[in-house]
């Protein structure tokens, strides 16, 4: 596999890292740095760990693992989504800005579904796997810091709205993953 394939690759699977980074930008009462740092270790972590976990699982396991990521995706996404919305209709009630394990792990894992299927293609294609996740993960990571900044920025400005804003954003995203796959089979 060649490097502008594999930068294509690693910024397509980034993209939804990307936007909930923003999303997650958007919820800061105040910027640290440090929270950049943690949004590009959790999803470009996770946007390595799962092509490997994929490549790993080959052939053997390909058509259950592609039967299903879409939902996984789906439903993290419309959940996560949902209770943006419900803090957002709420009065008084401040932006959801938590980064722990809690808040992080099921949208690292949302977004990494389809990381997955790819870690499966990789083995098929008999890609070197190391570089490929090493590469992947850190383009996600730079992406997905630069995310919580450019978030942190808007958010400053349109405080009132980003919750609202996010929550519609993992719900879109949510619903494009499952129309992809089940409009497309």
């Amino acid at each position: 596999m060649h490097l502008l394939e594999l930068f294509a690759i690693a910024v397509g699977l980034s993209m939804d890292a990307f936007a909930v980074s923003v999303c997650k930008g958007l919820s800061l009462r105040s910027y640290r740095p440090g929270r950049s740092l943690l949004a590009g270790l959790y999803f470009g972590g996770f946007q390595a760990l799962m092509p490997l976990l994929g490549w790993l699982l080959g052939v053997r396991f390909q058509q259950v693992i592609v039967r299903v990521d879409h939902w996984i995706a789906f439903v993290l996404l419309v959940l996560i989504g949902a209770n943006m919305l419900r803090e957002a209709r709420q009065e008084g009630e401040s932006l959801d800005e938590a980064m722990g394990p809690r808040a992080m792990l099921p949208l690292a894992v949302a977004t990494s579904i389809d990381a997955l299927a790819v870690g499966v293609t990789f083995a098929f294609l008999q890609v070197d796997i190391l570089p490929a996740v090493l590469f992947i993960g850190v383009t996600t990571f730079i992406l997905s810091a630069a995310g919580v900044k450019v978030g942190a920025v808007f958010g400053s400005r349109f405080k009132s709205k980003a919750e609202l804003a996010g929550g519609l954003i993992l719900i879109g995203m949510g619903i494009k993953i499952l129309l992809e796959h089940t409009l497309l089979a």
